[in-house]
């Protein structure tokens, strides 16, 4: 067999190839997928508030229809329930079928689900919901196929050098999908106030939601279908990647073939005799001690760490609208017609992605492989609780008094500005690393798997913080909260937590190897008990012991 320091051939010219087009196409084809699983899943907090003026208007409140609390932790929620299951699901059918033949099923379930949202029908209030929930999970599902497999299959295609900026451009896709879902409720909120112009909620309650902003919801949420679309051909071109083929399927001619196609390397071609024998013969399945021994304490660090922080990242993203509306950033909502509420939101979530989400993502691609994961991860964590605790401590005095029109006397601009970097650090920090690290650590055979499951333990913290943070942020005092919500702990509270939570996640981080600069085959044990020499060095680099369970002992 053709190996050369106890690698498989076609796997050592892969880590040793230069950047190369394909390495380009191959992150554009996956973070396209990225880029509509953010769309979709963040363009719902853009037409919630809209959704409760169209379908949840009381003329006893006196206020703005809104979705009762049932209802808004189902919309806001259960896309987040259908990815957790289609993480699981699609990462376990990634390692057992193949990465090509899932990429493909995953694509057009956000396409078909995506659309058909749009589509949501019934004839009450209660059955468009119902509806809609129904395509949002499915869509949901979707969505969590995309996390395993678009990470797993790019760290197996990219180079050793360079992998870490390939995965996180991968993920870095889910900063323009945030910010296309407010440029286009921007855009069409806009065209649609424009043509249908309606009086303020204050001046006229009823004539404040046009007829025509049903459409408006439905063209936003249908969109997403598009960017997803564009990319199913390309998909389906796209060769199986290497490493799976040779260490899963072993059939180490195959691979090399494939990568000749696509990669301008040169690959010494395994005889007939061995093209079928490859890597370590350890086969330990994901429930075996052996694995337990290996990873387990690396499979508890990457879900813990996904799990803390998407509680503090979804609650933020989610509900920005309440957040912004609470400290006066956004005009109270009597004071806006229902459509141009759409446009104000857009526009406020647009600023914060433009600003510190999508600057965040890009930090971490152009810095992760010289500074590496690990550190990453820490600074993320840090900067995140000491903004978190910047914003909670001195809540009133950035949110100012309650007044006529909002608040007065505030520091709205600062808080604005200090939320802004918490995404900011989330971005450059555990949101992308927390993403890159389980698609390095584990065996080619469980990889997508244990993505999968990683990123399944991040969609649970996600629920928590969609359900969770809904009640908590409501106000302590009855009169203050939305219409059906019970009393909450306030938003300053809320955020405190949040920061303690952020704060969990940074020594949890130490459960987590460094992968910079080695092969997958290293850093997963792969490579066979024959390279002793670079295992030892690897060790030598690490933090800590917890680096040496990456290597057969």
């Amino acid at each position: 067999m053709a190996r050369r320091g106890g690698q498989i051939e076609v796997l050592n010219a892969l880590d040793k190839a230069k950047t190369q087009w394909y390495h380009f196409t191959a992150i554009i084809i996956s973070g396209m997928g990225f880029f509509t699983d953010a769309y979709d899943l963040f363009c719902i907090t853009t037409v919630t508030k809209l959704l409760g003026r169209i379908y949840y208007y009381d003329p006893t409140t006196g206020k703005p229809g809104s979705l009762p609390p049932n209802v808004s932790a189902a919309v806001n929620g259960v896309a987040l329930c259908g990815t957790f299951a289609g993480q699981l699901f699609f990462g376990w059918l990634g390692d057992k079928l193949g990465r090509k033949k899932v990429y493909g099923m995953t694509l057009m379930t956000m396409v078909c689900s995506a659309l058909a949202s749009g589509l949501s029908f019934g004839h009450t209030a209660k059955s468009v919901m119902t509806t809609l929930c129904f395509f949002r999970f499915w869509l949901g599902f979707g969505v969590g196929g995309d996390y395993p497999l678009s990470a797993t299959i790019m760290s197996e295609y990219a180079n050793k050098r360079t992998r870490g900026a390939f995965v996180a451009a991968v993920f870095a896709m889910q900063g323009f999908g945030i910010l296309t879902g407010g440029a286009v409720s921007i855009i069409v909120a806009a065209a649609f106030n424009h043509a249908f112009h309606r009086p303020t909620f204050e001046e006229d309650p009823v004539l404040s939601t046009a007829p025509q902003a049903d459409f408006v919801w439905r063209i936003i949420l249908m969109f997403g279908a598009i960017p997803a679309l564009l990319t199913y051909y390309w998909r389906l071109k796209m060769p199986e990647t290497a490493r799976y083929t040779a260490l899963v399927a072993k059939n180490t001619k195959q691979a090399a073939t494939d990568m000749a196609k696509v990669l301008q390397v040169d690959i010494e071609q395994p005889s007939a005799t061995n093209q079928k024998t490859t890597g370590s013969d350890e086969q330990f399945g994901l429930f075996s001690r052996e694995f337990a021994r290996r990873h387990g304490l690396h499979l508890l660090g990457t879900t813990s760490t996904w799990f803390l922080l998407d509680i503090a990242f979804y609650s933020n993203n989610l509900f920005q609208k309440d957040i912004y509306t609470a400290v006066g950033w956004l005009p109270a909502a009597k004071k806006m017609n229902a459509i141009y509420e759409v446009y104000k939101v857009g526009r406020a979530q647009s600023l914060i992605a433009l600003c510190a989400t999508v600057p965040g993502y890009w930090f971490t691609v152009a810095l992760i492989d010289r500074i590496g994961r690990f550190a990453i991860q820490l600074m993320g964590f840090f900067f995140m609780t000491v903004f978190l605790f910047a914003l909670a401590i001195p809540y009133y005095h950035w949110r100012g008094e309650k007044c006529d029109s909002g608040y007065c006397g505030g520091q709205h601009t600062a808080f604005v500005i200090m939320y802004s970097l918490t995404f900011f650090f989330a971005n450059f920090g555990p949101n992308s690393t927390t993403f890159i690290v389980p698609a390095e650590i584990f065996p080619a055979r469980l990889r997508s798997t244990c993505h999968g499951i990683s990123a399944a333990a991040g969609k649970a913290g996600a629920i928590v913080g969609a359900f969770g943070f809904l009640y908590a942020a409501q106000s302590t005092h009855q009169k203050e909260t939305d219409t059906g919500y019970p009393t909450g702990i306030g938003i300053k509270k809320s955020l405190l937590l949040l920061a303690i939570i952020c704060a969990m996640g940074f020594f949890f981080t130490f459960l987590t190897p460094e992968t910079k600069g080695r092969s997958l085959e290293e850093i997963s044990g792969e490579n066979g008990d024959d390279d002793q020499e670079e295992a030892q060095q690897f060790r030598a680099n690490g933090f800590g012991n917890n680096t040496n369970r990456t290597i057969p002992l």
